[in-house]
């Protein structure tokens, strides 16, 4: 099998694949380690290893490839965060009473948990998983979505539906990281990060 790089490779959809395509192998042959699923993904994308095939992905002009996330222990978004309604410009189609967030951070993938108690007083729980690598992804509503991290402080999204755009996001995280502020359509929301006791 052949595979043909994307024009803007990601290292770490690489080593995703890579750990998929071990699983497969597995089936076959269970004494297969990750080095060996590696080296076959990079001879499929023509590459003669892997250590070939990832230099050749970080070679790349700084522009063609997205920022690199920051290594979750360091991620400042990680963590919960409780909206603070006095600082907060909320959407005039939607005066929750209070949210709060949950963020985690593994590679490229960032993970929100919000539980928000809306106008009426219920309690909506809900759960985004967004891919950060400066890539276009369909959803299942058939938005194509696009995250990618502006530094380590900075999140940036955007949505679009039938190519026209839907919607944006911006989540910044103060130089102290105590504030995380999301802005998007008609509203910003300032966040205060929630300590845990």
């Amino acid at each position: 099998m052949s595979r043909n790089l994307p024009p803007h490779p990601n290292l770490e959809h690489l080593r995703k694949q890579a750990k998929d395509l071990l699983h497969e192998l597995k089936q076959e042959n269970p004494a297969l380690q990750l080095a060996d699923a590696q080296h076959i993904l990079a001879r499929e994308y023509g590459f003669a290893s892997w250590p070939k095939l990832k230099a050749h992905v970080e070679s790349l002009p700084g522009e063609a490839a997205p920022a690199k996330a920051v290594p979750e222990k360091e991620n400042p978004f990680v963590g919960n965060w409780a909206a603070n309604l006095s600082k907060s410009k909320r959407h005039p189609g939607n005066p929750f009473q209070s949210a709060t967030l949950q963020f985690t951070v593994v590679g490229d993938t960032v993970t929100i948990i919000d539980v928000v108690v809306d106008e009426a007083g219920r309690e909506i729980q809900s759960k985004n998983t967004i891919l950060v690598d400066g890539q276009e992804h369909t959803t299942e509503h058939g938005y194509v979505f696009m995250a990618r991290w502006r530094g380590s402080n900075v999140l940036e999204t955007e949505a679009k539906k039938d190519g026209v755009p839907a919607g944006w996001g911006r989540y910044e995280i103060s130089e102290d990281g105590k504030t995380l502020t999301i802005s998007g359509d008609e509203q910003v929301i300032v966040l205060d990060r929630h300590w845990r006791v």
